[in-house]
């Protein structure tokens, strides 16, 4: 090999990736389709890139014993087993905080929409029956001076929380500990959950998922909310039983839904959920902005080298502390 040449360090990524981060490391790494593991030799894997949602978990890590570090495209790790990796001394990598007010302004705009019917009225106005206004048609819910309530107070949830202050809606927010500043500089209200699904007009979901928040809004916590109240998903999927969903909206038992997320992601094109009108759907566009994805593939790309270089990862996942003995 000509002595100018350097093997790159081979990365395990589920290809393709956006080209900003293709085009950052270029030069850097050689990217390895999920799919060709094998082919190149497990033991000559040196990092995990994880773009969309592969599983990494401690079978995929004890096939690739060289592997150095974990890169994940986003914040949420549900996908990686992080106790797993750091037990076989293995970092993980997110991309904490770029991604907040992109993901609150989705969550608003799935509230405004949801509220007052923007998709159902688009599509009626591109259809055959629209041929004169009538002022009865497609009544939607008031957004201004009505109650929101955030599941999850995180990041994320303060950021929303705030979008509703300019709305003059009364926030009300579930968490599992209680946010003392947040509720001084945010003037939010801590209510338990059973009382925020009860009081709010809009729920919107903001919780990571974990084993505590898989499956979190089931049918009993959807019959405790208003008949007019509106379900916001912009966390992730399984947060929310969806065959519970489907049958609150189809029965009317709530105003509409609004999901950003689904389990599974995507859905069956015979989803049920998928022929209601009182549902929105958008394909997790939550961080979907040229600015934040621009950022994303940055950290994400610089945790990556980091690591490989032996480096402190600039924006490390935490493994889960173990519980007291």
């Amino acid at each position: 090999m000509p002595a100018n040449l350097r093997m790159l360090p081979r990365v395990l990524a589920d290809l393709p990736v956006a080209p900003t981060v293709t085009g950052l490391l270029a030069t850097e790494v050689d990217l390895v389709p999920w799919s060709a593991a094998n082919e190149v030799g497990a033991d000559r894997i040196e990092a995990v890139y994880t773009y969309g949602h592969p599983t990494v978990n401690a079978a995929l890590l004890d096939r690739l014993p060289g592997v150095r570090v974990v890169s994940n495209f986003g914040v949420g790790v549900d996908h990686i087993d992080v106790a797993a990796a750091a037990a076989r001394g293995v970092p993980v990598g997110n991309t904490p905080g770029v991604l907040d007010g992109a993901t609150a302004d989705l969550a608003f705009a799935l509230v405004l929409a949801a509220g007052r019917r923007v998709v159902e009225g688009d599509r009626f106005a591109r259809g055959p029956n629209f041929l004169h206004y009538d002022p009865t048609l497609i009544l939607g819910r008031e957004v201004h001076g009505s109650t929101l309530g955030v599941v999850g107070m995180g990041r994320i949830g303060e950021q929303v929380a705030r979008r509703a202050r300019g709305f003059d809606m009364t926030v009300l927010y579930c968490n599992r500990n209680r946010k003392p500043a947040a509720e001084a500089a945010l003037g939010v209200q801590y209510a338990p959950l059973d009382e925020l699904l009860a009081e709010a007009d809009y729920v919107v979901l903001t919780v990571p998922l974990t084993p505590q928040t898989r499956g979190l809004i089931g049918r009993p916590e959807i019959s405790r909310m208003k008949p007019t109240a509106t379900l916001v998903n912009v966390a992730r999927g399984a947060v929310v039983d969806l065959s519970a969903v489907t049958e609150a909206l189809a029965a009317r038992k709530i105003h509409a839904a609004a999901l950003d997320v689904t389990d599974p992601e995507p859905l069956p094109r015979d989803h049920p959920v998928l022929q209601l009108p009182n549902v929105i759907i958008t394909p997790h566009l939550g961080s979907a902005t040229d600015q934040t994805r621009q950022r994303m593939a940055e950290m994400s790309v610089d945790n990556l080298l980091a690591g490989l270089a032996g480096r402190p990862l600039p924006f490390r996942v935490n493994p889960p502390e173990r519980p007291a003995r």
